[in-house]
């Protein structure tokens, strides 16, 4: 391609707030525009560009025809990996400090001479970076603002302020995240959450001061996320069809365009169609370990990126898969137990031997889509969730924070796919339901819905049939090549 058709391209610029859970599905849209005919510039803060390179090898992010990566700081101390792991921290760091460098790199990118690049046509930035609204009204370009929660955990979000005006919250004390209080079923109408209670509403509002970071933050994003051009959600309309629809009513323009892991498939850039973006060094073992297991039959045991637990709370787990019975393969990540390493009593390890794999981190996609795999304990974070949907995986749910008590609730009795697990995890619970799950009848139903929705998935990404698919389209038409709207 000529210098000069190269400058015509129109080029997005997509930021993501700097988690593996927020990364992974703003690079399968960036894969796609890329596929669509945009010029991306992919921007990671420097620490989480440092994990990359550290995980995938140090020229694994060059050479990218029309695709590169760029780095901003984030505002916290280089050597503080800790700070990092604290969300409000992150979260405060980023509002207050990426906006002057994200600017700076814009003008960059905008100085075509010496970058080499089309001028910044459109910015799609992480529903919580939403700073980037400001830079964004200065080029007069549109601002897309993608939130990777599930349609109904931004919808819960919205609700922050008028649980505040209708006084469920701030709770009185301390004694009310105990006491009862939050098995509240929340009785003004929230249409698509009708019967909802208070502990399924995203966690940073069981606080009982209004002055909590993240009570403040969530209404700031919020609230700014009226001002976007347009709302993107890795979700698909026939699963939460009422709560996008709530969404449209109260934001901007609001797109469906998920599962983004089925609408990547039409990348076909092969240098593209390999990069991923995972901050641990993945163990291809795993599926070779599956193959040897025979169909529906192992549990699959990943809490996510960022959910850590107590050494108690991971030996009752332990127990409880070990007292099921039951094959699994359980990912161990490096940091999942608060303070300490995770071990294991060798009495754990040697019953289990003969069904069992512990793995510090794999391919999760390829992984669900396994034959072998029949269940998926889970945190419920919404990559995981909309992943094991689209595997046609039923699941056990322990969330953790943030939006994840929303989809467990959506989970355990919108879509009949999960059954919750007590956050006062006790090995006897976790075998009874694991039982349940791979070989009762409520086990059977689960899997039997969560094949239906697996097809309604694969159906919403059929190309130019799919409503995510047609979605996409009027998002880049509609939004992304227009001028700001």
């Amino acid at each position: 391609m000529s210098s000069i058709n190269l400058l015509e391209k129109p080029h997005v610029v997509c930021i993501p707030f700097p988690g593996q859970g927020h990364i992974n599905p703003m690079l399968k849209l960036a894969k796609l525009l890329h596929q669509k005919g945009f010029h991306v510039t992919f921007v990671n803060t420097d620490f989480i560009h440092g994990l990359l390179l550290k995980s995938r090898g140090p020229d694994s992010l060059k050479d990218l025809a029309s695709f590169r990566f760029e780095t901003i700081p984030d505002g916290l101390p280089i050597s503080d990996a800790d700070a990092r792991e604290d969300l409000p921290s992150l979260c405060e760091s980023t509002t207050t400090t990426c906006l002057a460098p994200f600017k700076g790199l814009l003008a960059r990118l905008n100085d075509t001479v010496s970058s080499n690049v089309p001028p910044v046509s459109c910015i799609i930035s992480d529903g919580v970076m939403s700073f980037t609204l400001e830079a964004a009204e200065e080029l007069g370009i549109p601002e897309v603002l993608f939130w990777t929660a599930s349609a109904c955990g931004l919808l819960a979000y919205t609700q922050y302020a008028k649980l505040i005006k209708e006084g469920y919250v701030p709770l009185k004390n301390a004694s009310y995240l105990t006491n009862g209080y939050l098995d509240t079923v929340i009785e003004y109408e929230i249409p698509g959450m009708e019967g909802i209670r208070l502990k399924d509403i995203p966690s940073f509002i069981r606080t009982t001061s209004l002055d909590d970071y993240m009570v403040k933050f969530v209404l700031q994003e919020t609230e700014r996320a009226r001002k976007a051009s347009a709302i993107i959600l890795n979700t698909f309309e026939d699963l939460e069809h009422d709560c996008v629809k709530t969404l449209s009513s109260i934001l901007p323009l609001v797109y469906a365009i998920g599962p983004l892991h089925f609408l990547q498939k039409d990348v076909k850039d092969k240098s593209l169609e390999i990069l991923g973006l995972s901050l641990w060094k993945e163990d291809q073992h795993c599926l070779e370990w599956l193959d040897s297991k025979e169909p529906n039959s192992v549990v699959y045991v990943n809490f996510g990126s960022t959910t850590v637990m107590t050494p108690k709370q991971l030996i009752e787990f332990a127990w409880g898969l070990a007292n099921s019975g039951q094959t699994f393969l359980w990912i161990i990540r490096p940091d999942l137990v608060t303070g300490d390493d995770a071990i294991f009593p060798p009495e754990f390890l040697e019953a289990t031997k003969e069904r069992r794999l512990l793995a510090n981190w794999c391919p999760q996609e390829k992984v669900l889509s396994h034959p072998s795999i029949g269940g998926f304990l889970t945190h419920s974070g919404w990559n995981s969730n909309l992943e094991s949907i689209g595997s046609g995986v039923p699941m056990i749910c322990w969330p953790f924070f943030a939006e994840q008590q929303t989809n467990c609730w959506f989970s355990c009795t919108k879509w009949g796919i999960g059954m919750e697990i007590d956050s006062d995890v006790k090995r006897d619970e976790v075998e009874i339901l694991v039982k349940e799950l791979m070989i009762g009848e409520k086990g059977k139903e689960m899997k039997k819905r969560a094949l239906e929705w697996m097809k309604l998935a694969k159906d919403s990404a059929k190309n130019s049939e799919g409503s995510s698919h047609k979605n996409l389209e009027k998002l880049i038409h509609q939004v992304l090549l227009s001028t700001k709207l």
